[in-house]
């Protein structure tokens, strides 16, 4: 199996900082997005700390062996992020949020803490494949608010999991078929508050990857870019 693969990260155009960090480790057939917060250069910390522990990570002989681990490290960062922020005597949380997307032997396996997002793209038809631990999507989920009307909810930032938030972390996963012509799209949420699932699937109608991924930044950065946004495309061959 073999992947063609992009990344972009951009600070955008109303942060000083660039909190997000992305992994792209296409020979393991690892990748991740997270996206920082804290402010005053701790977000960037824990999202580098996030996809530096999934970067160390030992090979594994199966893909729900080495999503087993990817799991214990993050619980590992969780803690170590906590304690660094007690150490420092702040009330700020120094955490992240987290997407990860592992492949083998045809077969993907999807872990998540938070609103950064996975989607697959097949046949042009785009599915979600994370589900954002956030207030609005706990609203949708309970039937308080329409799927239509997330989208610039007031709200729309209030995410209700993390790594670093919490004393335990809790990381949802999911796991499917994984074949040629499929492509993965991890993203902050700096994309995807800004641009909607449609037009997202729509980048990637025709151009090619790196086409994509400039047009969709591009895209962001026309519309006021008001947060750090990155992506990882990861298309199978």
């Amino acid at each position: 199996m073999r992947f063609e693969c992009v990344s972009r990260t951009n600070v955008g155009l109303k942060r000083k900082i660039n909190e997000d960090s992305v992994l792209v480790d296409s020979e393991r057939g690892l990748w991740a997005v997270a996206d920082g917060m804290g402010g005053h250069e701790a977000g960037e910390l824990a999202s580098a700390a996030v996809v530096e522990a999934l970067g160390r990570l030992p090979a594994a002989p199966d893909l729900d062996t080495f999503a087993e681990q990817a799991i214990e490290a993050l619980q590992q960062v969780n803690g170590d992020l906590i304690r660094l922020a007690q150490a420092r005597d702040s009330e700020r949380t120094i955490g992240t949020t987290v997407v990860a997307l592992a492949i083998a032997e045809a077969r993907f396996r999807c872990f998540w803490a938070g609103d950064s997002r996975a989607y697959s793209i097949r046949g042009g038809e785009i599915m979600r494949l994370s589900r954002d631990h956030s207030l609005v999507q706990d609203l949708v989920d309970a039937g308080m608010i329409k799927p239509e009307e997330a989208e610039g909810h007031e709200n729309s930032n209030v995410i209700t999991r993390a790594v670093g938030v919490r004393e335990t972390l809790q990381v949802d996963s999911v796991s499917g078929d994984a074949g040629a012509g499929d492509l993965f799209l991890l993203a902050s949420d700096g994309l995807t508050r800004v641009l909607n699932d449609a037009e997202i699937a729509a980048g990637f109608g025709a151009a090619s990857l790196d086409q994509a991924a400039d047009k969709l930044i591009e895209t962001v950065l026309q519309r006021g870019a008001p947060d750090n946004v990155s992506l990882v495309a990861i298309q199978l061959r």
